[in-house]
């Protein structure tokens, strides 16, 4: 609301933008970002969703509408947006230390230690692309920054990444950048982590990690690399927690490392990686980047039969782990769910016929909850007139969604097979499933391809 206020302002059309209590400061914090401190905020005051509908009446007559009517006839005061360092500006000198407290209390480093991003250290980074310097990659929301290749350098030294990351690191960019990505809700109150993963060669260049222990920190291309992105949403996109005040996260989550896939395996079963699945070709280097609002608990399956690790995987994965999502992805019509198996129940799958499309196929067509639920939960998320029958008549999907009015009938969690990701990590000695739930339009899932600077091998 606040960014379409800006754009009104801008044309002469005087606004207001209306916010409940707890997204004022996100709202005053945004609207400084895009130069326009001063631009009228009209405060609802308490939490909309907690109030009765008498309540919510009485605060509209005599609260927000005199703050409405405030915020358009006050004159507005220009604002001006600050200037900010140049790339080769040096903006301290000092101890580790003293370093360290500068940048936190700048607001540039997240509460981790951090290397020092000295001129030295990003040249070194710079050594492994052969793209400019100043080289704009895009405009990041909700600060409107550009994003360089100079930036992405400076913050991966920041991040503890080695130089020869730089080409990932670029990808990864690249990847948030596009538009179809949404950066600018990277803040919004479900607390999502975006989450990155990466097929190819590159994955044995740099020593991910894709076996025991995948997706916790402690290999440092899968950790610095995954912080790397934190940090740049902090720095160049602003995305930042009071006393920020642009990342309304209502109960956040720290950063995910980087999720490779296990290629060997996934060759060995004559599946595709998920590079290959998202377009590119075998061979290249791939990072997807996604959101992950949640992760399901480690379900273990067990069985020879496929089905029977697919029926726990759909009931305890699908339908209690994801199934929350569903009214709010049928709302915004998308949502991209990704499941990681384990090796050892991808040879199993892979033995009885099944490949990645297959599996999907069954999670889409067997993974079901009841409507009734569903729409309550809906109804706690804002769409407070939300029915799937209403959707069904809007056009929003399939009829498998209307079959009755009865509350107790089954629905589809998952709204297309296609959106549904496999990937196949983790310990190839445990039979250990996980699930992580994608924030519908919000952080949509965007692959770029790895582009590797002249003499790879030997800058390696």
């Amino acid at each position: 609301m606040v960014r379409a206020s800006a754009v009104a302002e801008k044309t002469g059309v005087r606004s207001v933008s209306i916010a409940a209590s707890g997204f004022v400061q996100q709202a005053h914090a945004i609207a400084k970002a895009l130069g326009a401190e001063n631009l009228a905020v009209a405060e609802y005051p308490g939490m909309i969703m907690v109030d009765g509908k008498e309540e919510v009446e009485r605060k509209v007559r005599e609260v927000l509408l005199e703050n409405v009517i405030r915020g358009l006839t006050t004159p507005v005061a220009d604002s001006v947006k600050p200037n900010e360092p140049g790339p080769r500006d040096i903006v301290f000198k000092g101890t580790l230390r003293e370093v360290y407290d500068f940048f936190n209390a700048n607001g540039w480093a997240e509460g981790l230690p951090i290397m020092p991003p000295t001129l030295d250290e990003v040249e070194r980074f710079l050594a492994f692309t052969d793209r400019s310097p100043d080289e704009v990659i895009g405009v990041l929301l909700p600060e409107n920054r550009q994003a360089t290749v100079w930036n992405v350098a400076v913050n991966g030294v920041m991040a503890g990444c080695r130089p020869e990351y730089m080409p990932v690191l670029l990808a990864v960019v690249d990847a948030i950048s596009d538009p179809l990505f949404r950066i600018e809700d990277g803040g919004s109150t479900p607390g999502w982590e975006p989450l990155i993963i990466v097929n190819g060669p590159i994955i044995k260049d740099l020593d991910f990690n894709y076996g025991s222990g995948v997706l916790r920190v402690g290999r440092q291309a899968n950790t610095s690399i995954g912080r790397f992105l934190r940090l740049y949403m902090r720095n160049v996109a602003g995305l930042r927690i009071p006393p920020g005040g642009t990342d309304k996260a209502s109960i956040g989550a720290t950063f995910n490392v980087v999720l490779a896939e296990n290629e060997d395996i996934v060759a060995e079963l004559g599946w595709k990686p998920l590079g290959v699945e998202r377009g590119f070709a075998p061979g290249d280097s791939v990072v997807t980047v996604q959101s992950c609002v949640s992760i399901s608990p480690a379900i273990y399956s067990g069985g020879d039969a496929a089905k029977q690790h697919l029926q726990t995987i759909s009931e305890f994965i699908g339908r209690r782990s994801m199934a929350y999502k569903t009214p709010t992805s049928v709302h915004y019509g998308q949502s991209f769910p990704l499941f990681v198996l384990s090796p050892a129940v991808a040879r199993v799958l892979a033995r009885d016929g099944f490949d990645k499309d297959d599996i999907k196929r069954y999670l889409y067509e067997n993974t079901r909850d009841k409507a009734g639920v569903l729409e309550r939960l809906a109804w706690g998320a804002g769409p407070t007139s939300f029915t799937f029958c209403k959707c069904y008549e809007e056009g929003l999907v399939s009829k498998d969604f209307c079959e009755s009015d009865d509350p107790e009938r089954m629905v589809p969690v998952f709204l297309k097979p296609e959106w549904i990701s496999i990937v196949v990590s983790g310990d190839p000695g445990r039979n250990q499933n996980k699930g992580y739930a994608q924030n519908q339009k919000q952080g949509v899932p965007v692959s770029r391809k790895v582009q590797l600077p002249a003499n790879w091998p030997r800058r390696t």
